[in-house]
């Protein structure tokens, strides 16, 4: 199985999946973290040029990110995590979480900070998915 997670540095999991440039991908056998990889990962500073529908925030009763320029720029994002089952972060909008559920990617909002514990207790089944970090 597969796990990514939204990075900074590569150790620590981001706070904010929008911003955060990277994915650590971690391939797991048998309970074990067997390989890592860091993956380039599409945020903030390539769609910046896109234009950016603000009179969405708020529109939807879901919360913002479920106009349709975002739903295209998280399936960009999903896109190079595709092989994984899990995506780890700390912070992320609920577009953008309904988004990797659609794509087959479980999101799981974390308030561990580091990859390495997150994965353990998600393998151990303790990882707790904090929904009302959305926002």
């Amino acid at each position: 199985m597969k796990i990514a997670a939204v990075s900074e540095d590569g150790v620590t999991i981001s706070q904010h999946f929008g911003r955060a440039p990277f994915y650590v991908v971690v391939t797991v056998e048998d309970g074990k973290i067997v390989s890592r990889e860091m993956r380039d990962k599409m945020g903030h500073a390539q769609f910046a040029s896109e234009p950016h529908a603000e009179e969405a925030h708020g529109a939807d009763p879901r919360g913002h990110g479920f106009d349709a320029g975002a739903q295209s720029r998280h399936a960009r994002m999903a896109a190079a995590i595709a092989d994984c089952q899990v995506l780890l972060a700390r912070g992320m909008g609920a577009g953008a979480y309904e988004s990797m559920k659609q794509a087959g990617i479980r999101p799981i909002v974390t308030d561990l900070p580091t990859i390495d514990a997150a994965v353990q207790a998600y393998l151990a089944g303790a990882l707790e998915d904090h929904v009302e970090k959305l926002h």
